[in-house]
């Protein structure tokens, strides 16, 4: 919360910056105001601050990738669009509490209930990001940049316009924004509550990796400048988001972009050496062929999500 405040944002809870959550804790809500005609409109970035607390023998679970360097690229992509003073959307800054067993999923989730007590009418809504698992670089050290900084960009076939937003906020020398179909994985966060409401939503996440859930998730882990490359990329995107024409933003629920999530694995898949690679390769190869002549069956479809659990186990 003083992070924010000194950020610049202002408070947007329920009183000050915080809305309660019975049952749970709080959520940590701040704003951008925005300018112009679309000013009472909306934009929702978010990342949960709580985790694990205590290991079986007493360690701390330090969550410092799960999910705080989430939290902190939250601030600084507040205090970036604080600073430029620009036109279009408020953006809502939101510290979601109890995105953790056992309130996942739950009502007592800071999520889920941020979007049964709105602070901001959801109809207002054209956007929510979401950030999860965003400190690490993307497998084990001596894989290409184009591995390392690569950041999963799931959702953006779910809105009009927002494929095209995802790319073009990429500048040369960041990360790499890789776009993937949201359900090719389970809902893992707080975009579910989000989506279940009608609002489009994106999730960053460079995925689960050895370290997930575990005492061993320390800041020592973290890749900072990655970190800080994220910041840059996303203060770009979420201006970008502000200020784009449309409203509102609908969400289209069913729509699937096959062809961009079959490249954006096979693009990685390439990069890595190894066996189970090359018939990554093959089979991805394959699919992407089949995504050129027209939408996958759900057949292909969970073979896609069966390659993402393969590459995530080989990267991890």
């Amino acid at each position: 919360m003083e992070e924010l405040r000194a950020a610049g944002a202002g408070p947007a809870g329920t009183g000050g910056y915080l809305q309660p959550v019975p049952g749970c804790g709080a959520n940590v809500l701040a704003e951008v105001p925005g300018a112009g005609p679309l000013a009472e409109r909306a934009i929702v970035v978010a990342a949960h601050y709580d985790h694990l607390g205590k290991a079986g023998g007493g360690q701390a679970y330090w969550g410092a990738d799960d999910n705080a360097a989430a939290v902190a690229i939250l601030v600084e992509v507040g205090r970036e669009l604080v600073g430029q003073r620009a036109a279009g959307r408020r953006v809502i800054l939101a510290a979601y509490d109890g995105e953790e067993p056992p309130h996942f999923l739950a009502g007592t989730m800071g999520s889920m209930y941020h979007v049964a007590h709105p602070t901001v009418p959801l109809a207002n809504i054209d956007m929510m990001v979401c950030m999860d698992l965003c400190g690490h670089a993307i497998g084990p050290e001596g894989l290409p940049a184009a591995v390392r900084d690569s950041v999963f960009v799931l959702g953006a076939e779910l809105s009009e316009g927002t494929a095209a937003l995802v790319d073009t906020a990429a500048e040369p020398g960041g990360i790499y924004p890789r776009r993937v179909d949201l359900d090719v994985i389970p809902p893992l966060s707080d975009y579910y509550a989000f989506r279940e409401a009608g609002v489009p939503v994106l999730f960053l996440t460079c995925g689960r990796w050895q370290h997930y859930h575990r005492i061993t998730d320390t800041p020592d882990r973290l890749d900072y400048r990655k970190i800080a490359a994220t910041v840059d990329y996303l203060a770009r995107l979420v201006q970008q988001l502000r200020a784009r024409p449309e409203a509102p933003v609908r969400l289209h629920g069913n729509a699937r972009d096959d062809a961009s999530t079959v490249a954006s694995l096979l693009a990685l898949a390439r990069l890595l050496a190894s066996d189970a690679a090359t018939a990554a390769v093959k089979n991805l190869e394959s699919l992407a062929a089949a995504a050129a002549r027209g939408p996958l069956t759900p057949a292909q479809r969970a073979r896609i999500s069966m390659m993402v659990q393969a590459l995530e186990q080989a990267l991890a």
